[in-house]
């Protein structure tokens, strides 16, 4: 059965005519049909009075494109191996006219539950229940304006339409068209492409020129919106009436009107977002007043071959445009050359009964149409079809005709050799499949978007106005992305165009300003602070870290001030760090070797290695407090020293706690301290305080790097980000070493061999003496200078532990050995007790 619908399909399709001019409607039988819609006819009779209308102005590329359905269907179902294994597809065509009523009447007839191929127009009566639709998906229409009126009616029934040319971006809106799809870019991705080549050739002034329709009317506005974002002056809008050409009297009305707009007008190109209907109007009146400009085309007209055979085109100027990305149907040219040997398409008779063959040579003139002088039909060779085939809507097309086969082999589950389903399915299970469709087509990818757009750029044209053949030649392209590719020497010459009327350069240091006419302009020298690098360019600010030339053609850098390594400050801080450095790790290793002996014991044990340990981070710690402050130094800089510096005095003070108790002989006094004797803990509690301070400071706010700029430098230097943190972390290590002063200030009566006490109370009051000075120091001090007074501060507060806490200790174990022994603890001990008359037991 399949095979017998594949050849009724290719063979035997049926058409019928409302009347000889009337309209045409073609059906082939298949498992599926594809229901087509395409102003094969472009105008109707229709007048403002009541009566018949029939279809006038056959339109022979929109006859091509029809044809190029019929050929895509039919390779499919031709191909070996099948694309659809046991299935044909049909097809069920009409022709809309270009009007809005003969595409609702076909709309309603694809929408029958039943065929009906001998019935070209819908009954009187029609149910408001829409029973599944026997085309399951249709393509087309060919215009914005028609696609918006079918496509709410295709919605009634989830009928997937997809249109190979309709562009309006109200079309992607999908609460109002869910169902519809395109095969094209929508006029958001071309009015986004022109305003890109506006600016690209700098282009400050144009001129917009659109139609009263869906697609003029919204097209023209998105596009003068987004050219108003990038400062481009419209010199003048013109709203054309949607049938410029239908009302003769309007039409030379309002053509005048727009003639003396361009005369008069400042405009570098005049962009013309219309039907090209309109536009043979247009150009006609160009050519009659020598209008020589520079037309920017949409693509309803960019590739015209109308509007290009019409004498004197070349005196209009050059013209640019932009079509949807083009390419070459496979097969399709050898498919038109031989399209009237043997094949009985309808269509094809239909084509010759307007345009018969030259059966005269002398009524061919090449390939162009010929008319005769007694009135009759033009004639036109059948092998002249291939100078009319296009590569834009013809592709789109093909690609939508793909776009069904790869939806319906989805939802079919198809292979090479079958398909898991029938052709049982409803019209929405296959919209919900096409939406999903992502796969090549030849070199063209094809998926759709949220909003039923394809990702296809736009090819970027220029008219060739000799006498060569290649009448349009591709000069660039455009990606939905925002990314244009034009030829450079194109550019260069656009960009030096002057505009006319207008001046368009100055010299550098000035700035082109709107004075009296709307889009002209004349040279303002920029302010102290702006410049302007020439060619009439805005001034502009300088940043922050740049200031203006004398000339205010430029913006020159601002010398930028930290701490370099050539400073003598920076040296003397470096030296004092390196040395603090090196004589940390001497002790340390001095205290390793003499680890079991009295004195290291006395020091704190293993915890006088801590206390190293954070000395060592804290003179490393300067070293982030030279050159160019980053965030990781800032960050390194005043919270590490912060918990180094305390981490290093809770070592301190737990070991003068071990002494306070271990020489107090108040038996109330002593059980409540002994519990405190222990110096992890005191060390951890201390610590994790310091560290309650710091981390919040470093994760929500801590130091950062920051610019101060002045008029013509940049100082570098690192905030301190919260300062009540910062001040609470001072704070702190502040307290800590003031109640090691006291303790130590305490113990300095006990019997303390080492005089640890006294060195320590030394060394804190050093530290605090230290940062009392540093904070109106640091306050007061300008410049660069302010880091280095924090490097400064860390480095003597490291060194007064080294140098008043640790250092006397290593002088005993090199040069006093005799002392570092428990005998000569003893011996002091019991000295200094019997000086104050206290008896003193020996163990």
């Amino acid at each position: 059965m399949s095979l017998l619908l594949l050849f009724v399909s290719i063979m035997c399709p049926f058409c019928c005519l409302s009347a000889e001019n009337g309209t045409l409607h073609v059906f082939a039988p298949g498992d599926i049909i594809i229901g087509g819609l395409f102003p094969i006819h472009l105008e109707t009779s229709r007048t403002m009075l009541n009566g018949d209308a029939s279809c006038t102005k056959y339109d022979l590329q929109m006859f091509l494109r029809t044809q190029v359905m019929i050929f895509a269907i039919q390779e499919i179902n031709q191909r070996t191996p099948r694309v659809l294994p046991d299935l044909t597809l049909g097809y069920d065509i009409y022709d809309t006219c270009g009007d809005a009523t003969f595409a609702i009447r076909a709309t309603l007839e694809l929408l029958k539950g039943q065929s009906d191929p001998h019935s070209c127009f819908l009954p009187g009566h029609f149910s408001s229940a829409l029973p599944e639709p026997r085309a399951k998906v249709v393509i087309g229409e060919r215009y914005s304006e028609l696609s918006i009126v079918v496509a709410r009616i295709f919605a009634l029934s989830s009928l997937t339409q997809i249109s190979y040319a309709s562009t309006s971006e109200l079309l992607s809106r999908k609460l109002k068209f869910p169902t519809f799809l395109r095969t094209v870019s929508s006029d958001t991705n071309q009015t986004m492409a022109i305003a890109k080549m506006v600016e690209k050739f700098n282009w400050e002034t144009v001129a917009v020129v659109g139609s009263d329709d869906e697609y003029g009317k919204y097209g023209s506005e998105k596009l003068i919106d987004t050219l108003k974002t990038m400062n481009v002056c419209i010199d003048f809008k013109e709203i054309l009436p949607g049938y410029f050409s239908r009302n003769e009297s309007k039409t030379r009305r309002k053509l005048a009107e727009l003639v003396r707009s361009i005369k008069d007008s400042s405009a570098e190109a005049i962009i013309l977002f219309t039907k090209d209907s309109n536009i043979h109007i247009i150009m006609e009146a160009a050519i009659q007043q020598n209008l020589n400009r520079t037309w920017i085309a949409s693509d309803s007209w960019s590739t015209s071959s109308k509007i290009m055979e019409i004498p004197g085109i070349q005196k209009v100027g050059q013209v640019f445009g932009f079509i949807f990305k083009r390419n070459e149907v496979p097969g399709w040219r050898d498919y038109v050359i031989s399209m009237f040997n043997g094949t009985t398409n309808p269509l094809l008779q239909h084509h010759l009964n307007h345009y018969p063959p030259c059966s005269n040579p002398s009524e061919e003139k090449g390939c162009s149409l010929k008319t005769s002088q007694d009135g009759s039909k033009q004639c036109l060779d059948p092998s002249c079809l291939v100078n009319y085939i296009d590569q834009d809507e013809s592709y789109s097309i093909y690609l939508a005709v793909k776009v069904i086969t790869e939806g319906l082999r989805s939802l079919l589950k198809c292979d090479s050799r079958k398909c898991e389903r029938n052709a049982s399915f409803t019209a929405f299970e296959l919209l919900q499949e096409i939406k999903k469709v992502n796969f090549n087509v030849n070199t063209t990818h094809i998926s759709f978007d949220a909003n039923g757009d394809p990702s296809i750029g736009y090819d970027i044209l220029q008219w060739n106005m000799s006498e060569s053949k290649d009448r349009v030649k591709t000069i660039g392209e455009y990606w939905p992305s925002g990314n244009i590719k034009l030829p450079h020497d194109l550019t260069w010459k656009m960009c030096n165009v002057t505009v006319f009327n207008c001046s368009k350069t100055c010299e550098p240091g000035y700035e082109l300003k709107i004075q009296r006419k709307r889009c002209c302009k004349q040279c303002i020298q920029c302010g102290e602070r702006d410049y302007s690098s020439g060619d009439g360019l805005e001034c502009k600010p300088c940043k922050n870290d740049e200031y203006s030339s004398p000339l205010r053609d430029k913006c020159l850098e601002k010398t930028v001030e930290f701490l370099h390594w050539s400073d003598p400050f920076v040296i003397v801080l470096t030296s004092f760090g390196i040395l603090g450095t090196v004589m940390t790790i001497m002790v340390a290793i001095l205290f390793a070797i003499h680890r079991s002996t009295p004195i290291v014991k006395a020091v704190g044990g293993y915890l006088c290695f801590l206390e190293l340990l954070s000395l060592l981070a804290c003179f490393c710690v300067t070293f982030t407090f030279i050159l160019k402050p980053t965030d990781a130094s800032c960050k390194v800089g005043l919270p590490v020293f912060g918990m180094a510096f305390t981490l290093c005095i809770s070592c301190i003070l737990a070991n003068l706690l071990q002494i306070y108790v271990g020489f107090n002989f108040d038996l109330k006094m002593g059980a409540w301290l002994k519990k405190l004797n222990q110096p992890v803990a005191v060390v951890a509690v201390i610590f994790g305080i310091q560290l309650a301070v710091c981390v919040p400071w470093l994760i929500h706010c801590p130091p950062f790097p920051y610019r101060k700029p002045s008029d013509k430098t940049i100082l570098l230097q690192c905030e301190t980000g919260s300062e009540a943190l910062f001040g609470a972390m001072l704070g702190y290590n502040s307290l800590l070493a003031f109640a090691c002063f006291m303790f130590a200030f305490k113990g300095k009566r006990l019997p303390d061999l080492y005089k640890n006490a006294s060195f320590i109370t030394i060394g804190m009051l050093l530290f605090l003496v230290v940062w009392i000075l540093f904070i109106p120091i640091y306050i007061k001090t300008l410049g660069k200078y302010t880091r280095a007074i924090e490097a400064a501060a860390i480095i003597v507060s490291s060194y007064s532990i080294l140098c008043c806490h640790l250092a006397p200790k290593c002088y005993i174990m090199v040069f006093k050995k005799e002392i570092n022994n428990e005998h000569a603890i003893a011996e002091h001990i019991r000295k200094h007790y019997e000086q104050k008359g206290m008896p003193v037991m020996k163990s």
